[in-house]
């Protein structure tokens, strides 16, 4: 299998620096929006390895690309398929003001939902890491 290292390393760092804005997000109360960053950082590391294999990764759900990638990787854990079906649910309605009936969507989103949505995005992009390790060793 030809794996573009290049293009991995590319997009694995966009998705650990974006993780790493999460706690300032939290630190000031932006729930919504740390929620938010915590999906793009999963969506990002999933795409860093679609991208590495050479393969289209176009939309931004999480949980399908981790569907995608189960003939590469095998076995997914589930609690990284739980994840990645709880961070698809922050892609739009932590965004956009009409998400929901009444009130902004930072209204919606506790601290406990965004530190969730961070450990969610690390488990996702552990698991990408580890499936990469797995592709240089053969």
């Amino acid at each position: 299998m030809v794996f573009d290292f290049q293009e991995y390393e590319r997009w694995i760092k966009q998705s650990l620096y974006t993780l790493s804005l999460v706690d300032s997000d939290i630190s000031c109360g932006g729930y919504s929006w740390a929620c938010f960053k915590a999906q793009q950082a999963a969506e990002y590391a999933l795409k860093a390895l679609l991208r590495g294999l050479g393969r289209p990764a176009f939309g931004h759900s999480v949980r399908k690309f981790v569907e995608e990638l189960v003939e590469v990787c095998g076995s997914v854990p589930d609690d990284v398929v739980e994840c990645a079906v709880m961070l698809d649910k922050m892609y739009i309605p932590t965004r956009y003001p009409d998400a929901f009936p009444e009130g902004s969507p930072y209204e919606y989103y506790t601290k406990n939902d965004a530190e969730k949505a961070k450990r969610c995005a690390e488990k996702i992009i552990e698991w990408v890491k580890d499936c990469v390790k797995r592709i240089k060793d053969n």
